[in-house]
């Protein structure tokens, strides 16, 4: 099981990114992806999170209106878009797939990760 982020970069308030995840190695049809953030010194957190099957959604409220989680299952990738950016969006950031069926926000139900993508929003 391989996940591979990117599309972080440095960016000013207001501002947009748009982060991908790309899948390697298993069935992505049938696991929730999700998108976790860890500032430094700050503990991870979770941020969003897509279903396998229906397509439902899941999101911090801290992103709620400004970020937008979505999949392509013929390309393995899964999207985080990021629109109006603050500082306090600075984190690297990561997608991880549950194991167990689990979705949701709950980073101790992940067990596969990717190697994480620097966002930096500049005030």
């Amino acid at each position: 099981v391989q996940l591979q982020a990117s599309g972080g970069g440095l960016v000013q308030t207001g501002g947009s990114l748009r982060l991908s995840c790309a899948a390697f190695g298993f069935a992505f049809d049938y696991y929730a992806i999700g998108w976790f953030r860890q500032a430094p010194g700050k503990e991870r957190e979770g941020v969003s999170c897509i279903s396998s099957s229906d397509g439902s959604t899941y999101y911090a409220e801290s992103v709620k209106g400004r970020f937008t989680i979505s999949r392509d299952n013929a390309k393995n990738t899964v999207y985080l878009q990021m629109n109006s950016l603050k500082p306090e969006d600075t984190a690297v950031y990561y997608c991880a797939a549950p194991v167990g069926g689990y979705e949701g926000l709950n980073d101790d139900f992940y067990d596969y990760w990717g190697q994480g993508t620097q966002v930096t929003v500049s005030s």
